[in-house]
């Protein structure tokens, strides 16, 4: 190719703005700052058209006299042109900035933001608050795991229960209905929040609230898959679970809701898939221990990261776990028709040896459940003693 056919634009009858203007830019682009650039075409009003162009765009322009010679001559402009005069890149598109900037917006990570553009206020705007980064791993793996409530459980599977334990099973599923009730509503009050800029963390949230939506369907349908109705929400159990949804604060809310909480949970549904009484509770608290990892694992891989860019985080979730306690202090905890599920349930049966053997495996879950906790504030960074101190105030009601 010559060099006059390379600095060259030939239209015929397209007109700019027509999409010829797509093949000037085109030209332009392959030629230095400076360089002329021929344009060639018979369209009605291309040069008017090419001379407003150019000087949206920061080129030189030279309308051409000669009849059967080119309809102008550009000359590419300086260094803006190309990019929006006073744009700014949102970042690296690999690794977030500290700080995500309001007027950032919603333009993806690494994107070119025109100046101007109006300021979104969200509130969790820097790397430190929000970021871990096992996010995206985790975010990968929640997408891939997503399974449909309707065909991952055997509904149709026959099975008897006594009616006492099948009223037992309601119960339970009547008491983690409302747990994950509240662990929907947190996580997607907190995706609103988060600066886009941190996606992997806005998507993980927003997936973790959709796992919930779903396991609050299949315990629901669990429920009532054989009776009318669910069972008892006590007073203790909705006090417990509001001041989780009242907690403002995303380090805070994590503490308590995924350290604390849903790793109680956790080992609650492992509970649950050992001692269900039939094959569709076994399968749904296996199905949902599944999510409910990952939610645990976010929660405390975010606070460890924050903990060790600032360890003044460790006195705040320290005062956050007492004060849940001491507004706690005069609730009744878990209430007694969920405690008496869990006993049955472990028992088997109404034989009076085997009720005792329930009331030990409920006490040894109890146990399991602290341990659990302290095994998690210590990975946060805690010390033994203080995490020991700090699970034993963990609530009553598990969650």
């Amino acid at each position: 190719m010559t060099k006059s056919e390379r600095d060259s634009v030939e239209l015929g009858d397209l007109g700019l703005d027509q999409g010829g203007h797509l093949l000037v830019k085109r030209a332009l682009r392959t030629v230095s700052v400076g360089t002329p650039i021929a344009v060639y075409g018979n369209a009605p009003e291309l040069a008017v058209h090419l001379r407003g162009w150019c000087r949206a765009q920061g080129h030189e322009i030279e309308i051409a006299k000669a009849a059967d010679g080119p309809v102008a001559v550009i000359r590419r402009g300086g260094a803006e042109v190309g990019r929006w005069r006073g744009a700014e890149a949102a970042g690296e598109a690999a690794t977030p900035e500290n700080h995500a900037h309001g007027y950032w917006g919603l333009a993806g990570r690494s994107a070119t933001v025109e100046a101007g553009a109006p300021a979104f206020d969200f509130p969790l705007d820097t790397r430190a608050e929000v970021w871990a980064e096992e996010a995206a791993r985790l975010y990968a793996q929640a997408a891939a795991s997503q399974w449909n409530p309707a065909t991952a459980i055997s509904w149709d599977e026959p099975f008897e229960l006594h009616d006492e334990v099948e009223d037992a099973v309601v119960q339970v599923m009547t008491y983690l209905i409302e747990n994950e009730t509240a662990a929907l509503v947190i996580p997607a009050r907190f995706a609103a929040l988060v600066h886009p800029h941190f996606r992997e963390v806005m998507q993980l949230l927003a997936i973790q609230a959709a796992d919930e939506a779903r396991h609050i369907e299949v315990f629901t349908r669990r429920a009532l898959l054989r009776r009318p109705k669910l069972g008892l929400s006590t007073v203790g159990g909705q006090s417990s679970l509001k001041t989780l949804i009242d907690e403002p604060d995303f380090a805070l809310s994590a503490m308590l809701l995924s350290v604390l909480g849903e790793g109680s949970f956790l080992t609650l549904l492992w509970f649950l898939q050992q001692h269900a009484p039939d094959p569709i509770t076994r399968q749904v608290a296996r199905l949902v221990g599944q999510d409910e990892a990952r939610h645990v694992a976010f929660g405390v891989a975010h606070l460890t990261r924050h903990v060790r860019e600032d360890p003044t985080l460790l006195g705040r979730l320290a005062d956050a776990i007492e004060r849940r306690h001491d507004v706690l202090a005069n609730t009744a905890g878990l209430n007694e028709e969920v405690f008496d599920a869990l006993v049955l349930l472990a028992a088997g049966s109404w034989e009076p040896m085997a009720l005792r053997d329930g009331w030990k495996k409920v006490q040894a879950l109890i146990a399991d459940m602290d341990q659990g906790r302290v095994h998690r504030l210590r990975k946060v960074g805690f010390d033994e003693i203080a995490a020991q101190a700090l699970s034993a105030l963990h609530t009553r009601n598990f969650m």
